[in-house]
């Protein structure tokens, strides 16, 4: 059989798992594999959620109801959905909508930072929305300020890497001198497409910034250069099995959001089929998975 072959009829096998685990609903774990060792229940480990840049090109509403659809709890939502500019009570109503469609809205990005008054703001905004999380894009020379807010507010700062394009977080691994000696609530947002789009494998990227991994976007590219582009997950070049092993084994305790930036205006097939493989990934290291967190000791 070609190793084309043996590709696609693995990733059939690990989609269909994954939609098995959809259909069937939320199962809680009673194990996961670890170190190549199953271990009993224990604490919640890591959430999947969704970067509702996935569905800019849609509304607030719209955004939820998709976001139910593939099976997912957890949100970060972009400015397209709640603008920065936001008065308290706009942030509260958007706020409502997303608890009565039962999700949790846990953080808020990619929200750039070219100034002290857009710290000011990103803080105020995350904190009037009960985030716990920003991802954000700051300037390098406001990482000292940062620092000080994050103590503030105790609200995490999540670094997003931006790949070839980017000048100052390319990849978190080399961010990491950057931001070591501040605050641990400082962290990183790991992009692992843009991270592969550099040439650097996203698990060893992972486990080098191990003890500052706050967040993670869940994507897959084309190839491992500037020019590839996302793709659906689990066509791509990366190795999805194998980077989430990592995170089990590093015990990220985080939320993985799937930003999936192809088909914009047409976005739901391929972000279901992206949800159903890494479900389905999931269900391959370990049969009994939950749907949104995975238990270790």
């Amino acid at each position: 059989m070609k190793a084309e072959q043996q590709s696609r009829r693995q990733f059939i096998k690990l989609a269909g798992a994954g939609a098995a685990v959809s259909l069937a609903g939320a199962v809680e774990a009673s194990a996961i594999y670890r170190s190549g060792t199953v271990v009993r229940r224990g604490k919640p480990q890591f959430k999947l959620g969704l970067a509702s840049y996935t569905l800019r090109k849609f509304k607030l509403d719209e955004v939820l109801a998709m976001t139910r659809r593939v099976g997912l709890k957890y949100i970060c939502l972009k400015s397209f959905h709640l603008p920065l500019d936001s008065s308290n009570e706009q942030i509260k109503q958007v706020v409502k909508k997303v608890k009565d469609a039962g999700l949790i809205l846990y953080g808020g990005g990619v929200i750039s930072m070219k100034k002290e008054a857009d710290v000011d703001r990103a803080f105020e905004y995350a904190k009037a929305a009960g985030m716990k999380v920003i991802v954000g894009a700051p300037a390098p020379e406001l990482l000292p300020l940062l620092d000080k807010k994050v103590k503030q507010y105790d609200i995490k700062v999540a670094i997003h890497n931006h790949g070839p394009s980017d000048k100052h977080y390319p990849s978190p691994d080399q961010a990491y001198d950057k931001i070591k000696q501040y605050d641990k609530r400082i962290g990183f947002c790991h992009d692992i497409g843009h991270t592969q789009r550099l040439g650097i494998d996203p698990v060893v990227a992972t486990e080098k910034v191990a003890d500052r991994l706050l967040d993670v976007h869940m994507t897959d590219v084309t190839g491992p250069t500037a020019k590839d582009r996302g793709c659906e997950i689990g066509r791509g070049v990366i190795d999805i099995p194998r980077f989430l092993r990592t995170l089990l084994k590093i015990r990220y305790a985080g939320v993985v959001s799937f930003e999936y930036g192809k088909d914009a205006g047409d976005p739901l097939a391929g972000l279901a089929e992206s949800v159903g493989y890494v479900k389905g990934a999931l269900a391959a290291i370990q049969p009994s998975v939950a749907e949104d967190r995975f238990l270790v000791l």
